[in-house]
């Protein structure tokens, strides 16, 4: 079985994943855009749920968008109360797209 709290990206299906072990995963889908990521759905099958996965699944999107110098636009409802409890990491949100993580 694999470590369940391993992300990683796989650009072929769009999405940072965790393989959750039992044919099931965890996941955040997003587009590629130019100079920019954007996080439209995040899943965390029931089974798994309440573990932090949905977080560690943030983390690694806004890790792997920082680390590439891309800025993040949070359409995921996800995405979005996590910048918005996380201001450290509201400078990966471009001026234009701010009011989705403004209350």
């Amino acid at each position: 079985m694999s470590n369940p709290s391993e992300v990683r990206d796989n650009p072929d299906r769009n999405q940072f994943e965790i393989d959750l072990g039992d044919g099931e995963f965890a996941y955040a889908k997003y587009n590629l855009l130019p100079g920019a990521i954007r996080f439209y759905h995040t899943v965390v099958p029931e089974s798994h749920g309440g573990q932090g996965l949905g977080t560690m699944l943030i983390k690694a999107g806004l890790a792997a968008a920082r680390e590439r110098g891309l800025k993040v636009i949070p359409i995921c409802p996800f995405f979005r109360a996590y910048l918005k409890k996380h201001p450290e990491e509201q400078d990966l949100v471009p001026p234009e797209h701010r009011h989705l993580i403004e209350d």
